[in-house]
């Protein structure tokens, strides 16, 4: 490693940085900045190169550049040999236009004003062409209208026309059904959850016109659970891994007691329907869960 490789390196590790940051506020890549640090300048795609990346790698590390080229100029190639041939291929390329390519570029936009015009004319002829399709079948038009008049007046005489029919069966009411004569109302009412009961960390609601009581438990993330029903017995205990799912079939049980490990991470669904937490879930992370069930029959 040489002396400068040495002195950069120091300022680097005085500011802390890594090679990775380095690389990151440079743009220099790692394998350049390590070359740099230990003289190893072969690996470098030229000497202008290696004094830019050591400019930039002084400016990240609070080192002044001249200074530094001042103090180094030994250690440091002063040359740009190795440009000089690529810069004057550029400018060679760049003044050995040919002839026929300049001709071409004055002959383009004739080429181009011709294509314009043609254009033009063509859209012109199409036009044209439209409108004295446009008036050619009126003739035709005034026979069509008067066979037109002639069907209507035989349907206005004979039978209904089709649509006249279908409008009379459209506006015809239903007949109504024996349970709506005689009185009974068949429609059932909705199953709600609510929530009716709310204190620290514990909320009840109450499960309503529902005729089953399915319970399913979703994991969004690592949470424990614990599930008891009517008779405090315990259904399950333990640990949902997320994506992971319990369910639970209390039917037969007038209700379900929840202690929810983590809330963030666990989604309760009552028959299909989710249950919205009445505390928050973020704000609360352990919860207890009461669901009261009254079966529909009993209601």
């Amino acid at each position: 490693m040489t002396e400068l490789g040495n002195r950069l390196k120091e300022a680097r590790e005085a500011k802390d940085y890594s090679l990775d940051d380095l690389q990151r506020i440079t743009k220099i890549q790692k394998r350049y900045l390590i070359g740099i640090e230990e003289g190893n300048y072969d690996a470098m795609p030229g000497k202008f190169y290696v004094r830019a990346f050591i400019k930039q790698y002084c400016e990240a590390v609070g080192l002044p550049p001249e200074v530094i080229f001042e103090e180094h100029k030994d250690e440091i190639p002063t040359t740009y040999e190795d440009e000089i041939p690529i810069s004057l291929s550029r400018v060679q390329s760049r003044k050995s236009v040919p002839e026929s390519s300049t001709k071409v570029f004055d002959f383009l936009p004739k080429l181009l004003i011709a294509l314009f015009v043609i254009g033009a004319l063509i859209a012109l002829w199409v036009f044209w062409q439209g409108k004295v399709g446009d008036k050619a079948p009126e003739s035709n038009q005034t026979e069509n209208q008067t066979q037109v008049d002639v069907d209507e007046n035989k349907s206005a005489e004979g039978e209904k026309p089709e649509d006249e029919t279908k409008d009379k069966e459209q506006t015809e009411e239903p007949k109504p059904s024996e349970d709506q004569k005689n009185g009974e109302d068949t429609s059932q009412p909705e199953q709600s959850l609510e929530a009716v009961d709310s204190s620290d960390y514990k909320t009840t609601y109450e499960l309503n016109n529902a005729k089953e009581f399915k319970l399913e438990l979703s994991a969004k993330g690592d949470t424990w659970v614990k599930v008891f029903n009517t008779d405090e017995q315990v259904l399950f205990e333990g640990l949902l891994k997320q994506g992971s799912k319990k369910d639970f079939d209390l039917s037969d049980d007038k209700q379900a007691y929840l202690i929810i490990g983590d809330a963030s991470n666990t989604d309760i669904s009552v028959n299909g329907k989710q249950l919205e937490y009445k505390i928050s879930a973020t704000d609360v992370v352990r919860q207890d869960i009461i669901i009261n069930y009254v079966p529909h029959s009993e209601q």
